[in-house]
């Protein structure tokens, strides 16, 4: 030690400081003082500037040895706002970069300034700097200018977009997060605020906790409409389950484990209980969803919105072009009254006025997109009361005709959603969003006949009377003061639209599934004959049968949804098998139907168990002459009355599942094979049904496989649907088989006793019992 203090001492005056340039002597001080390196700025000055040359850090690690200079506590930080602007000019030519030529990774190589200002400590510096007066044990708070807040905020966003780690490393400090939340209380740095908290949710591995944001409620009230509308992107992320990939795609072997692990609520649920908690938020969204769009969407507008689909990838980057032009005008005004001069501003001329539109439009995704997981959750009664109080859906349907359902062409540039896989234009997000909404809004919910104005209510009442049947109880119960205005009601727009899609829309496969989904959810549950009447008359069975026979369409999920809407549109109504027949009026058509249905049972099986539902209450209305006549005529329901047909049907959806394999999207091939069997419970047929299986299965050379894995979904079956309400009400109200009875011929079918020739194991011979048993 005093060897090393003598040699300090003859470092003096010009000598010391080279001294203390010398990277030797600042590894030997650390050693003595014990601080050691913490950051790439504390190199010395000479090594930097020497390095600089050869590496091109663009002068960057010098400039932020001076920023820490200037920015120490106390200190005037004029001068390290002019060091910052300098540090930003370097880096936002990077991150505008990486916006307009859509680049999916942040690489190194390709934006070296913002590597290098992260390298060398800048990242953790603009931190320090934004949180400094929170951390000070002054009474009187430091308070920072409101433009250094700005570009500080603006220079990490613009690293968080050209370096993934940094979003990361950000994400990691809460209490970072949590004091990013209180700079949203002031407007003028609002935005920048709001942008980069977004970039972080997205990347945290843990859910935040609303709660836990101080003051949250007097935050969001102090909201303007502008400033609410941006907030509910970052509420997407807060509120939504982590997307772990496609929720079907989940085996619901795994989804039941995790639920046991798992009782009390989720992270997501939460922060839904502590949202609808704020006074008069719900209110305020519904006002957002509802407010009129801008004029102008002609055909311009569509050219322009084209050549915008370029580089505008949210909401937010859309608001700083508007603040920007808006700030600009202001600085021109003040500058020259020249009309002239502001009409040659470069950032004018490239604003285009439809910019206003877009702003509206991708507003609305985000409100659509935060009311529709909140009719999701737990608390969806409270949610539907509200949206209904607040008139949301005639507030919906007065904005319909502003929607463009029309076919254009579209760019290959896209707008991205919250689901990275789904990349959109903000036209089409709004409708998808919208159609999402509205079947949330009706899936098995009384409000669902607010989707209707008061004549077409009326029409459903006489629908009712004329068929000598009692109306719904919803429909009488409806609050008629909540219902849509104006000639159409909300599903009557949606009809018009679907039946106008030409069927080679370029974007048929997005919006036609949404449409199919929204309208089938107006239909799920107890079945409506009036409900279903007042489709049939508006064409829509037609319709559909086109889209699958003679539109050529080949995506499995636009069919599926509409395999599901005609299911539910035909289930029980003699007069929808009628029109069906009509409509497919000669073999080929027939045969192309069948092809469709059998290319994917997993796809079609809804619309088979309706069929066969169908066919099965027919059969017992024989004194009614409409019925024998159809049954008579119908080929679809000939088809299905022989045996050898539900056989088949059968055989294959016991086939094509087993219980590791079952999710929510193929599970409804295991209670449409219940279904088939239950009926033939009832006619005394089951054993002869069961020994076919059996047939089967030596036919195919695997005697025992067939069956056995049949067991084992029945296992599966009781487990998961006797502890689910929910799922046993959906089952029963959509085949109008009691629940008791469902349970009853699962007991039976995996009863022990092999005398029983209702029994599984009856037919199973006593070396291959319980063949691959999943316990």
């Amino acid at each position: 030690m005093a060897t090393l203090k003598g040699s300090e001492t003859h470092c003096t005056g010009a000598q010391q400081i080279n001294c203390k340039s010398n990277i030797v002597f600042k590894f030997t001080e650390s050693k003595i003082t014990g601080q050691t390196f913490s950051r790439g700025t504390q190199l010395p000055g000479g090594l930097l500037q020497e390095r600089d040359k050869r590496a091109k850090w663009q002068g960057i690690p010098t400039l932020l040895q001076k920023l820490y200079k200037s920015s120490h506590p106390n200190s005037d930080l004029s001068h390290t706002h002019g060091l910052l602007k300098v540090l930003s000019s370097q880096l936002s030519m990077e991150a505008m970069s990486f916006v307009t030529e859509d680049r999916k990774t942040a690489q190194e190589s390709t934006f070296p300034n913002t590597h290098t200002f992260d390298l060398f400590g800048g990242v953790h510096l603009l931190v320090e700097l934004l949180m400094r007066p929170t951390l000070t044990m002054q009474k009187k708070k430091l308070k920072m200018n409101d433009d250094l807040v700005k570009d500080c905020l603006s220079v990490l966003y613009n690293c968080c977009i050209c370096a993934e780690g940094v979003t990361k490393s950000l994400a990691a400090r809460d209490d970072f997060v949590l004091f990013l939340f209180t700079l949203m209380t002031n407007k003028k740095t609002f935005l920048q605020t709001a942008t980069l908290i977004e970039d972080i949710l997205g990347v945290k591995k843990e859910m935040i906790h609303l709660e836990s944001i101080p003051n949250l409620s007097g935050l969001v009230q102090s909201f303007d409409q502008q400033q609410l509308a941006n907030f509910c992107r970052i509420l997407s992320v807060t509120i939504s389950e982590p997307d772990l990939g496609n929720d079907d795609k989940h085996t619901l072997l795994a989804k039941n484990a995790q639920q046991k692990r798992n009782s009390s609520p989720s992270h997501a649920e939460d922060n839904q209980v502590t949202l609808l908690n704020i006074p008069g938020f719900i209110e305020r969204l519904c006002q957002l969803a509802t407010r009129k769009v801008s004029e102008a969407t002609g055909a311009n507008f569509l050219q322009e919105l084209e050549e915008w689909y370029t580089w505008l990838d949210n909401a937010l980057v859309l608001d700083a072009l508007m603040q920007m032009a808006t700030e600009e005008a202001e600085q021109s005004s003040t500058e020259s009254s020249d009309e002239s001069s502001m009409a040659t501003s470069p950032l004018r001329h490239r604003l285009p006025p439809s910019m206003k539109i877009v702003h509206e439009i991708m507003y609305k995704v985000e409100v659509l997109y935060v009311l529709c997981v909140l009719l999701m959750g737990r608390q969806r009664n409270q949610v539907h009361k509200m949206l209904a109080e607040f008139r949301l859906i005639p507030g919906l349907n007065n904005l319909f005709d502003k929607l463009i359902w029309r076919k254009y062409t579209v760019s290959n540039h896209v707008v991205h959603g919250q689901n990275e896989n789904c990349d959109c234009s903000p036209e089409i997000s709004f409708k998808i969003q919208f159609l999402r909404l509205l079947q949330s809004f009706s899936d098995h919910h009384e409000n669902k006949y607010l989707l209707l104005n008061s004549q077409e209510l009326n029409e459903l009442s006489a629908i009712s009377m004329k068929a000598n049947i009692p109306e719904v109880e919803a429909l009488v119960n409806t609050d008629r003061s909540l219902v849509c205005d104006g000639k159409k009601g909300l599903l009557t727009r949606l009809l018009t639209v679907m039946k106008r899609e030409p069927p080679d829309s370029s974007f048929r496969s997005d919006i036609g599934f949404w449409q199919a989904r929204a309208v089938e959810s107006f239909l799920r549950g107890a079945t409506s004959y009036a409900d279903q009447m007042f489709l049939l008359k508006r064409g829509l069975l037609e319709h559909i049968l086109f889209c699958i026979i003679d539109s050529g369409c080949t995506s499995r999920d636009v069919l599926q949804s509409y395999f599901d809407l005609l299911g539910e549109l035909m289930k029980f109504n003699i007069d929808a098998f009628k029109r069906f027949n009509n409509y497919v009026n000669t073999p080929e058509k027939f045969q192309t139907f069948l092809t469709q249905i059998n290319s994917s049972l997993v796809d079609s099986n809804m619309l088979v168990r309706c069929i066969v539902l169908s066919l099965d209450r027919f059969q017992s209305q024989t004194e009614d002459v409409k019925v024998v006549e159809v049954l008579s005529e119908c080929c679809l329901l000939s088809y299905m009355a022989r045996m050898e047909n539900r056989l088949a049907f059968l055989f294959r959806l016991v086939n094509i599942i087993n219980v590791q394999t079952l999710t929510q999207e193929n599970v409804s091939c295991l209670n449409t094979s219940l279904v088939i069997l239950m009926l033939a419970r009832r006619k005394a047929k089951l054993p002869f049904y069961l020994n076919a299986l059996r047939e089967k299965e030596y036919a195919e050379k695997y005697p025992g496989c067939l069956l056995n894995n049949f067991r084992n979904l029945l296992r599966f079956w009781q487990c998961h649907y006797l502890n689910k309400d929910k799922d046993s009400t959906c089952l029963e109200n959509s085949s109008c088989v009691p629940f008791s009875y469902w349970k009853e011929t699962v007991s039976v079918l995996l009863g022990s006793d092999r005398t029983s020739l209702c029994a599984i194991a009856s037919y199973i011979d006593e070396p291959f019992m319980d063949l691959d048993r999943e316990d």
